[in-house]
């Protein structure tokens, strides 16, 4: 992999791990100046490749980029000290293991390392958050509910959405965003009502609901393959990514206010000061036939993207993005690492897996 960023700065070389041959990853000119502007470093995932990418700045001012193997990388819950990772059959806790001052390799202000993997088996779990009990929540994609993990089963189921009669492993609607609010799930996307065995994928264009799971309310159903609802400043964001947009949903109504276009299928969403961070993949057959998406690039002369974009709430601007070409075709989440300037992963697939010890103070 090579990194190759916009007018790059030859005094500010950029770091990063390797990725699989043919990847290319580049960036904005300015990406880790706004990063390091903003206290912040950024995390994403790619189920396609398993990887998780860790994004920062280096002391001397250059991007790191950090890379680490889980199966299926899928859903985010991240916080400076500790991640939540959901993949292909575990949900995984990560602690950082560097007390305050410590770095590793010189460079790395916290690093990542796997103390728990609680499987569930293969229920192609998407997003997932915390509550502030500890007890995690997922999106069970396959079971079409929300559930969280069980000491002896693969989950528990806590809520379906009105329009589920039956709990099976048949990805009856396409589950699979979660918004929380004030420590509870609030807000579900999926692809269509559906009740029957992978019935959303005949209604990908249009039909895309938006529940309000207190409520057990469809607040929209206007949306096309919707993704990754969030909750910021007391209002309600949502993927359409079937038409490719950013929107702003009116809480009361439904109605969804187009915010930014972004060029690919998006899906992760994340915010950070007023801006809001978003992945975007390429298309797994060549185009978005069926969709509005498809129809959007070429009425702008356009070619999807593979990346995260970073947009202004105020002006619905790009400010900066981080792109990759190549084999590295699909992204799923996106989080902030709050206060983060460099960060470093350990994953469970690499040999420093069994050698990376570290020792708790005594009482």
């Amino acid at each position: 992999m090579t990194v190759d960023p916009e007018t790059p700065d030859p005094q500010s070389p950029n770091e990063q791990a390797p990725a699989p041959v043919g990847t290319q990853i580049s960036c904005s000119r300015n990406l880790p100046g706004w990063l390091a502007n903003n206290g912040a470093g950024v995390v994403f995932t790619s189920y396609q490749s398993g990887i998780v990418y860790f994004v920062g700045v280096q002391p001397n001012g250059g991007l790191s980029i950090h890379q680490t193997g889980f199966p299926r990388a899928m859903g985010l819950c991240a916080q400076r000290q500790r991640i939540y990772l959901a993949s292909h059959a575990q949900i995984w806790r990560m602690e950082n293991m560097l007390r305050d001052g410590e770095f590793a390799n010189n460079q790395y202000d916290v690093c990542y390392v796997p103390r728990n993997a609680q499987t569930t088996g293969d229920v192609d779990a998407h997003e997932i958050a915390v509550e502030p009990s500890g007890r995690i929540i997922f999106v069970n994609t396959s079971y079409s509910c929300l559930a969280t993990v069980d000491p002896i089963h693969g989950f528990k189921p806590l809520w379906q959405p009105p329009f589920i009669t039956k709990l099976a492993p048949e990805d009856r609607c396409h589950l699979n965003g979660l918004a929380m609010e004030n420590g509870e799930a609030r807000y579900v996307t999926a692809v269509s009502r559906s009740d029957s065995v992978s019935g959303w994928r005949d209604r990908r264009g249009e039909g895309g609901v938006l529940i309000d799971v207190q409520q057990d309310r469809v607040l929209t159903d206007k949306l096309s393959m919707p993704h990754s609802p969030r909750l910021h400043n007391n209002q309600l964001y949502a993927l359409n990514s079937g038409r490719g947009h950013l929107v702003r949903i009116d809480r009361q109504t439904g109605a969804a206010e187009e915010i930014a276009f972004l060029p690919g299928f998006v899906r992760g969403l994340a915010f950070h000061n007023n801006h809001a961070i978003a992945t975007l993949s390429l298309p797994r057959d060549q185009s978005f036939a069926g969709l509005e998406l498809e129809d959007e690039l070429q009425k702008r002369d356009a070619d999807p993207w593979c990346g995260v974009q970073i947009i202004d709430l105020a002006t619905g601007n790009v400010v900066e993005w981080l792109r990759l070409d190549g084999e590295i075709r699909e992204l799923f989440d996106v989080a902030v690492l709050p206060d983060v300037r460099c960060p470093l992963a350990v994953s469970p697939l690499a040999p420093e897996f069994a050698t990376t010890v570290t020792m708790a103070d005594p009482d």
